[in-house]
């Protein structure tokens, strides 16, 4: 299955702060590019409000923000965490109806996560929890850098273990200059990952470079 196929994705990643918002954000601009109605979401977000607006910017300012995300904590902790801090519930049914609600007006939904894989969302729910009540394929965003190998495949057995679709790994170069594990990490993950490396974003580029 390609990752623009069907009406939805997931993107998860490696770690927080690895590049899901830009890939998420290049993700609907070439769909919408083309012609689909596409949007983004980042429906749970903790901390600073910007990964919402970027995908505000990348669909073109066609649904508010506050359907981007309407769920926003201030403390940039784990959400379960800022949920305790801040007094304020997240619950599952409301959090997955709210981006099926989204997805039926439109013909693609990107849904961006929080942090990676194994996040803590709500009380007696984490982000496996949360993506299979989803049910949306699952596209994994890694940071190509020293422990990529491992994030990677962790990540990618895992979500594969949860008995999702995981259609493949963007590798995203966060750093210009690159050392020996970014110049061999995609050689290794062709190697060895169980599902394929779909492309790469070069540093600060606007573009995906997909693979042939």
């Amino acid at each position: 299955m390609r990752w623009d196929e069907g009406n939805g994705l997931l993107v998860t990643g490696t770690d927080t702060g690895i590049g899901k918002t830009w890939v998420s954000a290049l993700l609907v601009e070439e769909l919408r590019k083309k012609g689909r109605s596409a949007v983004g979401l980042k429906p749970v977000l903790s901390g600073s409000r910007e990964d919402a607006e970027r995908l505000w910017q990348a669909n073109g300012g066609t649904i508010d923000l506050d359907v981007i995300n309407p769920w926003w904590f201030h403390t940039p902790v784990a959400p379960l965490v800022a949920s305790r801090i801040e007094g304020k519930s997240l619950e599952l049914d409301s959090l997955v109806t709210h981006i099926h609600n989204v997805r039926d007006s439109h013909e693609f939904t990107v849904v961006e996560g929080v942090g990676g894989w194994e996040v803590p969302m709500g009380e007696g729910f984490s982000f496996p929890d949360y993506a299979k009540a989803l049910g949306f394929p699952v596209l994994v965003v890694a940071a190509n850098w020293l422990g990529t190998l491992n994030h990677t495949l962790l990540t990618v057995k895992a979500v594969r273990a949860a008995g999702l679709e995981c259609l493949g790994v963007v590798l995203n170069h966060l750093e210009a200059e690159r050392d020996i594990a970014a110049t061999t990490n995609r050689m290794i993950l062709e190697e060895l990952c169980p599902t394929p490396l779909l492309g790469e974003v070069l540093t600060d580029a606007d573009w995906i470079d997909w693979a042939s």
